[in-house]
């Protein structure tokens, strides 16, 4: 696992012990990236279910303002605070070592808002229209912003009149989703 480009292209990233976490493939990444390159600049990123912290480190190092990690895992955490110390992206980022619905939460409590909202859950388990449910109550995506969901292929999202698909890109097993808010 690497970062692709930006300041910290090149730098190595480390990721957690154990199966919990399942990173992103730099092909699929590398194409996500190169749909939202032009959208990153300056901007605010949430990245949910963060793993080893790649996501959101690969948009800073892309030009994002910053960045703030949602991840329960002690494991994954220690992987994210590595891999920002590593690429130094200390100053831009804010980990949140907590159960999703509590940070999204405590998030929307503090009025914040992102421009780019990014999430990977475990496949496992149906977290994402619980999670996308807990975006919209918590009021965190900005007016002109948009959700980025890397789902699999065959889990069916529920519809929400607050948000609309924007664009979708198919891989072997895996859907990137884009939603806007209407």
């Amino acid at each position: 696992m690497r970062v692709i480009a930006g300041r910290a292209r090149g730098s190595k990233l480390v990721g957690p012990s154990g199966q919990e976490t399942r990173p992103t493939s730099d092909r699929i990444k590398e194409s996500l990236f190169n749909m939202i390159g032009f959208e990153l600049y300056d901007k605010s990123f949430l990245d949910l279910y963060s793993g080893s912290g790649a996501i959101g480190i690969e948009a800073l190092s892309r030009g994002a303002k910053d960045a703030t990690f949602v991840e329960s895992s002690r494991e994954a955490n220690k992987a994210i605070s590595s891999n920002i110390n590593k690429t130094r992206f200390n100053e831009d980022s804010t980990i949140l070592n907590m159960d999703i619905y509590k940070a999204l939460d405590r998030l929307g409590k503090e009025n914040k808002k992102f421009n780019i909202i990014f999430m990977d859950p475990p496949y496992n388990e149906d977290l994402i229209n619980n999670t996308l449910q807990a975006i919209i109550d918590n009021k965190l995506l900005d007016p002109e912003g948009f959700i980025i969901i890397e789902k699999p292929k065959d889990y069916k999202l529920k519809d929400y009149k607050e948000l609309k698909i924007w664009k979708e890109k198919d891989y072997k097993i895996t859907t990137m989703i884009f939603l806007k808010g209407v």
